[in-house]
């Protein structure tokens, strides 16, 4: 079951997540949902947890140019011809 909460973001961060497709978002909800839960149910440093997120994004397959698309909302996102990659989870 989902919760919702508020965080604290920059300006620039929170209008372009707000502005970002809704498969984005979900995306940028799931990698900061297992951010959480490793910083929750770990009594290794943030360095160390940040690192094994990042290898198992890698070993998922995320890469430095996905990343970038969730992280850079452009105007071009907006347009009708605008498509994201095929989810492949299910």
């Amino acid at each position: 079951m989902a919760a919702e909460i508020t965080i604290q973001l920059s300006q620039r961060l929170a209008e372009r997540y707000q502005e970002a497709p809704v498969e984005l978002q979900k995306k940028a909800q799931l990698l900061l949902d297992i951010f959480l839960n490793e910083l929750e149910s770990s009594p290794r440093s943030l360095t160390v947890i940040m690192d094994e997120i990042s290898e198992n994004a890698q070993k998922r397959g995320l890469t430095p140019a996905i990343l970038e698309t969730l992280l850079e909302v452009r105007p071009a996102m907006k347009s009708p011809g605008y498509r994201t990659a095929p989810d492949k989870s299910g």
